[in-house]
């Protein structure tokens, strides 16, 4: 029965199966089941406050820790673009790749930029 009702929350939410691969699946189906019966769903408002400002410190504090590593392993800078077919307009994303990890750096919208030989 539990799976039916994960599954529900799965194709009611739209949530893509691949999720149920995450490394943070199995760790929150622990956390559920060791609160016990007397668990509370979070709520909207908690995972949008609290809880996502949390997750932002970590991240932050991860992102710091990976770029502290750059004089050591060294990085390469990616640029990708892409179109966002409804609005029509272009993007491109400039991401870091190291031994250790991408992330991303920034976004600008390029719409409006000439794209010739100097882009």
């Amino acid at each position: 029965m539990l799976g039916r009702y994960v599954g529900k929350w799965f194709y009611d939410k739209g949530i893509p199966f691949d999720a149920a691969n995450s490394p943070y699946y199995p760790p929150m189906v622990s956390a559920i089941q060791r609160a016990g019966p007397e668990v509370k769903p979070l709520t909207a408002y908690e995972l949008s406050g609290l809880i996502l400002n949390e997750e932002e410190v970590e991240v932050t504090k991860w992102i710091e820790e990976y770029k502290q590593s750059w004089p050591r392993t060294g990085l390469s800078l990616i640029s990708d673009s892409w179109l966002n077919k409804v609005s029509k307009k272009e993007f491109l994303n400039f991401l870091a790749y190291s031994p250790i990890g991408t992330i991303f750096l920034s976004s600008k919208d390029v719409s409006r930029i000439k794209k010739d030989a100097n882009f």
